[in-house]
């Protein structure tokens, strides 16, 4: 393991480095999700009906689709390999384990989607009609599926389960594949993210689509697809909320410290209020009671949603720094003195072992299998490696923001699919110049959530790796931070040259519009 040492600018760039691939990825994941669906929905009603008007749509979808992934596989890749390059230490100590979820998704997910959507594309006319959606229905499966091992991955970080300490290798080891795979965490990460691809994907649609009905141009295809896209996308958007309730209630569980963050809260209390909207007040002090300049809250609501109680007790950031005995919450310096007692144990166990003291070496070892040992002091391994209270507070004001913008926009997306359903299922569309003209800067207002979403689930678990295991100072690869430095800036210019790209040749496929992509079988 890494010695406590001063790596502050090489894990700040080595950070930055990995925001900014995974925040260029997440540009393109979301769309990939959730429009596969709709395509193939599109499809499924072609073969149904015949109609070779369904079948310019999908393939007109099916083409923005493709445009999209290609340019999304690219930063996968790249946000893949920058755990070596990266991030060594950390693939060294939980290789074990996060490298199962990660191979799968290679060989099976990914291999899956990759395969039927040669047919996808290029079957039309080769392939029947059956097998042809069979295949579009595999791609959208695939992509999730593909999805679902990433987001498995990322909730063991969040809250790792089914695994044991091996003191021999000083390595973490996989136990069950099985608890990994059904981890409460990663079930309902998995739900909540696909869902807000479908979000994002469905106002996709709509807003392309109130472009061609805007232009007068397509207004068949521009029509019928607002009204899949305004169904699905509200069914999607009840399931988001739905989901981001299940996950405030085990963010509370497992990340309480993120949960305080989210709510701006310094001082628990019982019966908390939900912050509905919030200004803070930077000039306030932090055990203030109050640090907002500006709030609107709900009474009692923090503690229904994270509890289940109106009147149960949700801890602060003070809570958490400094301790609570009638909460039963340990203080930062009382985390920091056990990990430090668990890292010693494990230096001590090496060192007997190196100097031949087998039966010290055996008894150091044996405390890695005690049951009260693991609770009292492993638990807080990852405490062990900096003393610094303020190390193990998220950056407040961005994790406040990001969830309270993520949430704002996720309700106001259900009264956009709610408004263009109505107006669509009354034949009114046409006429609601306004909403029409508003349906495509809905769009980065999606991308803008999504966004968001990520930066509170990756910002407010800060400085974790592995939470509570593994601080990002000593998950860090011993790099020069220039070099990172260097990369950082060469990756920024290729993402954005790319992004830049997408979008061209995006906006391109749709001026073009549908007029080739006609035909019928």
């Amino acid at each position: 393991m890494i010695s406590s040492i001063d790596l502050s600018p090489l894990v700040d760039w080595s950070r930055a480095q990995f925001a900014l691939t995974a925040m260029y990825h997440w540009l393109f994941v979301p769309l990939t999700l959730g429009i596969t669906w709709i395509i193939a929905m599109m499809e499924t009603i072609y073969v149904k009906t015949g109609d070779p008007e369904w079948k310019k749509i999908t393939r007109f979808w099916m083409k923005l689709f493709g445009i999209n992934f290609a340019i999304g596989v690219a930063t996968g890749i790249i946000l893949e390999f920058e755990f070596g390059t990266n991030w060594s230490n950390y693939s060294w100590f939980v290789g074990d384990i996060f490298g199962a979820p990660l191979a799968i998704e290679g060989i099976m997910a990914f291999f899956m989607e990759s395969t039927f959507i040669a047919v996808m594309f290029f079957g039309w006319n080769k392939v029947s009609k059956k097998f042809h959606l069979a295949s579009s229905w595999l791609v959208a499966i695939g992509a999730n599926l593909s999805a679902l091992w990433i987001l498995v991955a990322n909730a063991w970080m969040q809250n790792p389960t089914g695994t044991a300490f091996n003191p021999e290798t000083a390595r973490n080891e996989m136990t069950s594949f099985w608890d990994v795979l059904f981890s409460p965490v990663a079930v309902n990460k998995f739900l909540h993210t696909i869902t807000s691809g479908m979000v994002l994907a469905s106002i996709f649609v709509i807003g392309v689509s109130a472009w061609f009905l805007l232009k007068k141009r397509e207004p068949r295809m521009a029509l019928r697809s607002i009204t899949v896209a305004s169904v699905f996308g509200l069914l999607a958007s009840v399931s988001l909320a739905l989901t981001g309730d299940g996950s405030a209630k085990q963010i509370a569980e497992v990340q309480p410290m993120k949960l305080a963050a989210m709510e701006g809260l310094y001082n628990g209390k019982n019966e908390a209020g939900l912050v509905a909207i919030g200004i803070l007040n930077g000039q306030k002090k932090r055990d203030a009671d109050d640090i907002f300049a500006v709030k609107l809250e709900m009474p009692k609501l923090l503690s229904w949603i994270a509890y289940g109680d109106p009147q149960h007790f949700v801890a602060g950031i003070n809570d958490f720094t400094k301790g609570n005995a009638s909460q039963g919450i340990l203080s930062i310096p009382e985390k920091v003195e056990r990990g430090k007692v668990a890292r010693q144990t494990l230096t001590d166990f090496k060192n007997a072992k190196s100097a031949g003291n087998l039966v010290k070496a055996d008894s150091l070892k044996s405390k890695f299998y005690d049951k009260e040992f693991l609770d009292n002091n492993f638990k807080y391994f990852g405490y062990g490696f900096n003393d610094e209270v303020k190390y193990y507070v998220p950056n407040v004001p961005l994790t406040f923001y990001s969830f309270h913008i993520m949430v704002i926009l996720g309700f106001g997306f259900m009264v956009f699919f709610a408004l263009f359903l109505f107006f669509s299922a009354r034949g009114e569309l046409p006429r609601r110049k306004f909403w029409l003209r508003l349906a495509p800067w809905i769009i980065p207002l999606a991308y803008i959530a999504s966004e968001a979403g990520w930066v509170v689930a990756e910002l407010g678990r800060q400085p974790w790796t592995i939470q509570d295991l593994l601080p990002t100072v000593a998950a860090v690869t011993k790099l020069d931070s220039g070099t990172v430095m260097v990369t950082f800036i060469l990756f920024a210019v290729t993402f954005t040259v790319l992004a830049i790209a997408e979008v061209n040749i995006m906006v391109k496929a749709i001026k073009h519009g549908p007029k080739d992509e006609g035909g019928t079988k």
